[in-house]
């Protein structure tokens, strides 16, 4: 549950990654898409009838700059977790600047609430896990899996959960289930209402958002890895038309 809030906030890839190009060589590497699909529309309800309208609860009772100062919070805690990968990875500069971030947003920023770090020194957060770290030293994503609860991932993404819960530092100040439950609970309605621009638009411009979350994730995954440089291959917007009209024909 550390990690819940990954199930709204991949409905930004929708806008962070537009049509971006992938370098996957199976392009669908999807086998358990049946099961996948029912995961899918499991957390699709679970979103509907339970986190959309807290989330808009939420929203009526907040300001956008207290709801970006408890995403600031939530993000500094896992700090400690990024600047691990990011030297995992061999990026000694990128873990240098985490964790500038992270002291001065710790102290100066009060606990993470403000961004000091970005605001005066331009050292904006680069969320980094193990996922990321794996894609670097060369391991193939593998399967295409939709998690309950977490949405989108693969055979190699899912190893980020353990790492990202032992490495975030809610883990060791939340020492009971009732604190626990209710910091996760600010953290995932307040991530959700960050990305409802982004959910209406996955829903109102894809034909199949099932392959289109599939892409976009496939495709911000891929960029995350490569730092936002991937390899462009001869036609970068090809796999992901051919995909969603390889989906809609088996559909019809």
């Amino acid at each position: 549950m550390r990690r819940f809030h990954g199930l709204t906030a991949l409905l930004l890839v929708v806008v962070l990654t537009g049509c971006s190009t992938t370098t996957d060589p199976d392009a669908t590497n999807d086998p358990a898409e049946e099961f996948n699909r029912g995961v899918y529309a499991f957390n699709e309800e679970l979103d509907t009838y339970v986190l959309k309208p807290a989330s808009e609860g939420w929203t009526r009772v907040t300001t956008s700059g207290v709801r970006r100062g408890v995403d600031n919070f939530f993000s500094n805690l896992q700090a400690p977790g990024y600047i691990l990968n990011d030297a995992l990875q061999g990026k000694a500069a990128g873990a240098g600047r985490q964790s500038v971030r992270f002291v001065m947003n710790s102290t100066v920023g009060v606990l993470g609430i403000f961004d000091p770090a970005d605001a005066w020194l331009g050292l904006e957060p680069r969320p980094e896990d193990f996922g990321q770290t794996l894609g670097v030293w060369g391991a193939n994503s593998g399967p295409y899996l939709v998690l309950p609860l977490f949405g989108p991932s693969n055979g190699r993404d899912v190893t980020q959960y353990p790492v990202a819960h032992y490495t975030n530092l809610m883990t060791y100040i939340a020492l009971d289930t009732l604190t626990m439950g209710s910091l996760t609970a600010i953290n995932v309605v307040n991530t959700r209402a960050r990305a409802d621009g982004a959910a209406q638009l996955r829903d109102d411009s894809a034909v199949d958002p099932y392959v289109f979350t599939r892409s976009a994730y496939r495709q911000y995954r891929q960029d995350q890895i490569y730092d936002g440089n991937p390899p462009l291959e001869d036609d970068p917007y090809a796999e992901f038309f051919d995909e969603m009209d390889s989906d809609s024909n088996q559909a019809e």
